[in-house]
């Protein structure tokens, strides 16, 4: 069991007084998360994780940050297959995790119906099955170096060798999977999955054995099941939870998360958020890692302000150090 921490730089942390990923002279990003990533492995937390917004590639973040903290895991949480093809995620896979030596983590993602036909303006058709042919390929490439896949929506023939000096082991794939078929092509195909606001009892209930069966169906070990849980200890937690309200609010209107949070029995994502003091946050890591997770991973840290973020990651180090189970 361990626990990590997503990691997003804010105003704090840059070099300057105001803080973005999208207009220059606002500080180094790149720097920030670097120091914010050395502070969690400092306060012994086991891995990091980067999303993908359009500002930066969370895999290349991920080698830079892995290569400049030794000892810290760090992942991607996670990347859209939409607008990506295997060959070249698996490029850019071995490449961090050779950066790393071998402490990289691949997370995928289907993204949204919104984001895929607006910024990419590609069809969002088929996404379950989009999913199967990119795994098959990508699993493929990464094991033995080539492929040869001719699928409905994919075709993954390089004519030169993939494989990478010192990318050993393998990249582990994971998937932000929920929903029933996403899970059954993950337990079938991935190494793990990545579910963000799926509460305890929705874990427990329904993604651990929905995914755990299919692997085993499929003969393959228990998957990892890393929850992200948005949290933070709180000075002033009714700021914080305000907060919360403000910047979850998209996960209400996308179906996928409507459906977890109507698992759960909650009306609104920020409903998960944990936010209080030390005990409160050891209650929910102890709940999720009852549910079934093998890593717990905060996310949304800085939802009390940057103080209460830097005290989280201490709180959530000693807990590493500590385990509540």
């Amino acid at each position: 069991m361990s626990i990590g921490v997503v990691l997003a730089a804010n105003k704090n942390d840059t070099d300057t007084d105001t803080g973005t990923t999208a207009a220059p002279g606002f500080g180094n990003y790149v720097d920030a998360v670097t120091r914010q990533a050395r502070e969690a492995a400092e306060a012994g937390l086991r891995s990091v994780w980067f999303g993908q917004p359009y500002g930066y590639d969370a895999a290349a973040l991920a080698g830079i940050v892995g290569r400049e903290v030794p000892g810290v895991e760090v992942g991607t949480a996670a990347v859209p297959v939409f607008g990506r093809h295997p060959l070249l995620l698996a490029g850019q896979a071995q490449t961090a995790q050779a950066a790393t030596h071998g402490r990289f983590h691949l997370g995928l993602a289907l993204g949204s119906k919104v984001f895929t036909e607006t910024a990419f303006g590609l069809p969002y058709e088929r996404p379950i099955a989009r999913l199967r042919e990119f795994l098959t390929a990508l699993r493929t490439l990464l094991e033995t170096g080539g492929a040869d896949f001719h699928g409905e929506l994919l075709t993954t023939a390089p004519t030169l060798p993939v494989g990478l000096p010192g990318s050993d082991p393998r990249v582990p794939l994971l998937v932000a999977a929920m929903g029933p078929q996403a899970l059954r092509v993950s337990g079938e195909l991935a190494d793990g999955i990545l579910p963000y606001l799926a509460g305890p009892r929705t874990l427990g209930e329904h993604i651990v054995p929905a995914v755990t069966s299919a692997a085993a169906g499929a003969g393959r070990p228990a998957p990892r099941i890393v929850a992200f849980v948005a949290g933070a200890l709180a000075s002033d937690p009714e700021s914080a939870r305000a907060a919360a309200a403000r910047q979850m609010a998209f996960y209400d209107q996308v179906p996928s998360y409507q459906r977890v949070l109507a698992q759960e029995g909650v009306e609104r994502a920020a409903d998960l958020a944990v936010i209080g003091d030390e005990n409160t946050l050891t209650a929910a890591v102890r709940g999720y890692f009852d549910a079934g997770a093998t890593d717990v991973v905060f996310t949304r840290t800085d939802l009390a302000g940057e103080a209460d973020r830097e005290r989280t990651v201490r709180f959530l180090g000693s807990l590493r150090r500590e385990p509540v189970g």
